[in-house]
């Protein structure tokens, strides 16, 4: 089963996953959504398996920096659009396994889910 691994290069969390991934031998393709972008199909089927109060970074700088207009009465719709106008705002990684996704990074799931 293929597995791509969804993100931003140049992350912190991201270097953590690819790393994990690497070490553990397993084969996984890369889309960097910031260089690329990313399709509303992917939103909508994250945003449908974990909410999308957990696909939506809003933690991040640049979430951070929207105005408040922006943020006001976020739902899923709002904030699928905010995801695919500034990729940044996508919470990562995103591990797709084919059968279902992992949002976030933590070694004990990646291994759980990979065992």
């Amino acid at each position: 089963m293929s597995k791509t691994l969804y993100g931003i290069k140049a992350c912190d969390t991201m270097k953590k996953a690819r790393t994990w991934l690497d070490e553990h031998g397993v084969d996984y393709a890369f889309h960097d959504y910031k260089a690329v972008g990313i399709d509303r199909g992917n939103l909508e089927k994250w945003c449908a398996e974990h909410g999308w109060e957990t696909v939506l970074n809003r933690a991040g700088t640049t979430f951070r920096k929207l105005d408040e207009a922006q943020k006001a009465e976020l739902d899923q719709a709002k904030a699928i659009e905010l995801m695919l106008a500034q990729p940044s705002m996508i919470k990562r990684p995103v591990l797709d396994l084919g059968d279902r996704t992992l949002v976030g990074f933590k070694p004990e799931r990646y291994a759980a889910a990979l065992a």
